[in-house]
């Protein structure tokens, strides 16, 4: 059995942005080099269809085309986090047996909610993680992010851990995460297997000193991630903060101007994909911020930008 001493999943695991053409319909073949690219680039797996993956503009075909054409082009290298988020119990539970069944290692879901007023209780979070449970062998990732309004504190999320099977690890996105993880921990022991970083790794370092053992970033330097993580895992302290004081202005340009689209434009000025533009009605990254986040990457690194750096 996997504890959180002995996690079956552990490292960074970022996410992989939908590639679209400018008319808007998917790019498979930049998604296919996204993919290469961001495996190239040294990470212990990926996230498919999350939010920074724009999986709200998607069509239930399109997240089947894209699951299918990612797991079968991943083809095992590394495993691939699948984010089955629905506010229904019964379609996230299809989703979820669904993506098992075409090879997901792992799957991410927030609770349900529904814009900015529907919510349900805490008893009905916890039956709906349940019955999610029920239909799947694969360990299930609660996603606690504040986009969902749910309020999920660390005593519910570690109770779900003991008594729900599958319920195994949580990126916690909220704000506090640090100390959030650490109650997390101490509450649920060892069945909380996996306690996550996320948010563009821009809380990384107090997160990995609360103890969390992996992290969901977004996808343009992974490479330059995951050595602070590998640092701090071998007690190497210094180095890793060196390394995260190295790659925070880009971090944080990711995560406070770039946001969503930081990846893309990233992987396009890299020549990985061919468009960075995201579906309509999400507006195109403001063209002044482009060039900050370009001109930051360049001044980290004039390698940054090109795949096989």
């Amino acid at each position: 059995m996997a504890t959180y001493q002995n996690p079956r999943y552990r490292g960074i695991f970022p996410v992989v942005p939908t590639t679209f053409t400018e008319s808007g319909e998917l790019d498979l073949p930049s998604q296919k080099r996204a993919v290469d690219f961001m495996i190239d680039s040294g990470v212990d797996g990926l996230c498919i269809l999350a939010n920074f993956s724009e999986q709200f503009v998607l069509s239930d075909d399109e997240r089947e085309i894209l699951t299918r054409t990612i797991l079968e082009h991943v083809a095992g290298r590394v495993p691939v986090i699948v984010t089955t988020t629905h506010f229904s119990t019964q379609v996230c539970a299809a989703r979820s047996r669904r993506a098992q069944e075409q090879g997901a290692a792992m799957l991410m879901i927030m609770p349900p909610y529904h814009g900015a007023t529907i919510r349900v209780s805490e008893e009905q979070v916890t039956g709906f993680f349940q019955r999610v449970s029920d239909v799947v062998d694969i360990p299930i990732m609660i996603q606690d992010a504040p986009m969902a309004g749910t309020p999920l504190p660390a005593a519910a999320l570690a109770r779900m851990a003991r008594e729900i099977e599958h319920v195994a690890y949580f990126k916690i996105e909220t704000a506090g995460a640090a100390s959030k993880l650490r109650d997390l921990i101490a509450l649920g022991g060892e069945a909380v297997e996996g306690p996550w970083d996320g948010e563009e790794a821009i809380t990384l370092l107090p997160d990995l000193d609360a103890g969390a053992t992996g992290s969901m970033t977004g996808g343009g330097f992974a490479d330059g991630l995951r050595p602070i993580i590998e640092a701090h895992r071998a007690g190497r302290r210094d180095e890793a903060y060196r390394l995260y004081e190295r790659w925070l202005p880009l971090i944080n340009y990711e995560n406070r101007q770039g946001g969503i689209l930081s990846a893309k434009a990233l992987m396009k000025a890299g020549g990985v994909i061919a468009c960075e533009a995201p579906r309509h009605p999400l507006p195109a990254m403001r063209e002044e911020v482009r060039q900050g986040l370009l001109e930051t990457a360049r001044r980290l690194d004039p390698l940054v930008l090109r795949w096989g750096r």
